[in-house]
Parts: C-alpha cells; sequence; structure tokens
C-alpha cells in the first residue's frame, strides 16, 4: 500500500514538473556579436539569460541558445554586460545580432592554451582517483540496505573511522593535489608567453610582475581569456607607471 502511494506521488510529481517546464516554449536564439565597428566578431563573449542558462561565442563570434520564451538575454565582455532583452521582443531570434561597445584591436592576438592541459589534468585525476574521492569516515556511510531489506553495518567503513592517523594523511595529500592542480591551472593560462606579449615586460621586470600580479584560482576559474587578458594588460600599465615614479 505505501508502496503504491510513493509510485503514484513519484509519477504526479514528474506530470506535474513536465506541465510547468512546457508552459513556456522553448525559443532558439543565434547570431553574431560583433565590436563597435559592426564589421569584426568577437571571440570568447558571455551570451547569459536571467534563467541562468548561457553560451559563448566561437572564433567567428557566432552563439546559439535554446531559451524560455519568457526569459531574457544579454552579453557581457570583459566585464561589462550589455542591458537584457526580452526573448518576446525579439523579432528574428535566428538571427539576432549584436554589436559591443569594445574595439576588437584593443588587445594584442595571443595564442591560447595548449590543448594538452585537460589531457594532462584527467590522467592526474585518475591516477589519484582514491585520494581525489576521499571522504573523510561517516557513522551514516556505514548503513546500508541489503537486498533482502536489513539494514547492515559495513565494518570496513567503521575501521576507518578510527584509522585517525591514516586519514589526516590522506587528507593531507588530498589538500596538496588540489593545490597542486590549482596552481598547475593558474600557470597554465598565467604564463610568461601570454603576459610578455600583453604587457611588453621582459627579464627582471617580467619576474618581478608574475609575482606580484599573479591571480587566485577562483579568479583565474572566474574568467573567460579575454577577461583575464584584459586583467593583465591593464596590471601591466599599473606597474609600467608605479616602475616609472620609482624611478
Amino acid at each position: 500500500m505505501i508502496r503504491t502511494l510513493l509510485i503514484q506521488t513519484f509519477i504526479a510529481a514528474i506530470l506535474s514538473f513536465c506541465c510547468i517546464n512546457t508552459v513556456s516554449a522553448q525559443v532558439q536564439v543565434k547570431g553574431t556579436v560583433y565590436d563597435v565597428t559592426q564589421r569584426i566578431p568577437l571571440e570568447g563573449v558571455s551570451v547569459l539569460s536571467a534563467t541562468g542558462r548561457g553560451t559563448s561565442t566561437d572564433s567567428n563570434g557566432h552563439y546559439s541558445i535554446m531559451l524560455p520564451s519568457n526569459d531574457s538575454i544579454y552579453f557581457s565582455y570583459i566585464g561589462k554586460p550589455t542591458k537584457p532583452v526580452a526573448v518576446k521582443d525579439i523579432n528574428q531570434p535566428w538571427d539576432f545580432n549584436m554589436s559591443l561597445h569594445v574595439t576588437s584591436g584593443l588587445l594584442p592576438t595571443v595564442i591560447v592554451r595548449p590543448k594538452s592541459y585537460r589531457l594532462d589534468s584527467m590522467q592526474n585525476r585518475a591516477d589519484y582517483a582514491k585520494i581525489f574521492n576521499f571522504q573523510k569516515p561517516n557513522p551514516l556511510n556505514s548503513i546500508n540496505t541489503g537486498t533482502s531489506g536489513v539494514v547492515g553495518m559495513d565494518p570496513n567503513e567503521i575501521i576507518n573511522m578510527f584509522r585517525f592517523k591514516r586519514n589526516r594523511r590522506i587528507q593531507a595529500f588530498q589538500t596538496r593535489l588540489l593545490q597542486q592542480e590549482q596552481d598547475k591551472y593558474i600557470d597554465h593560462r598565467y604564463n610568461k608567453k601570454i603576459v610578455k606579449k600583453l604587457t611588453g615586460l621582459q627579464g627582471e621586470d617580467l619576474d618581478k610582475f608574475m609575482v606580484r600580479y599573479r591571480p587566485d584560482y577562483y579568479f583565474v576559474q572566474a574568467c573567460n581569456d579575454l577577461e583575464l587578458y584584459q586583467y593583465i594588460w591593464q596590471a601591466g600599465k599599473q606597474y609600467l607607471a608605479i616602475s616609472k615614479r620609482g624611478n
């Protein structure tokens, strides 16, 4: 009886969810984003919606995104968002082009990160899977239900709860691996080749800049390439200004 009631409740919830999501028709909005000249396409522009959906433009400035008809869309480039536009107000959603008040020549052309980084990261995660997936033993994790419906206890999980030195050692190793992974990600995107090309710094000045203006992991993770390059470019101007005052 209880099982039947649970199944009926589950089915009702699924049907309710489906009904809610079909109230608003889905609209495919696509087009090209250009710079202020309306001629040069922009790559890496964030295309976002009020409901949290998003994508970005490709190397040709093209984008495509599915949105509810009651949603709105806006664009963000180098941290500068446009005003949102209601999807229902777009007359030609299949050709919704946008021109942003920026100049594509503002930043030098930079060759972006090597393709092997993602593979290296995946391989590192696979090699240390047990460490990356380690969770501190919890009494609740030792409780399991067998095929017969009888609740039992996992003896290995209980034993691990009292292996304090082993748990601390694994947690410390996990923290170190995560820190190394974050440091490598920063080094991968914030490297001397890119910084040198954006700022023109060399030698000792380049070494000092790399340390002084090194961004943290969460900042780098949140930025697209153009936003990161903008940060490096502006930081380079600041560094040169400070250096001249010092001289």
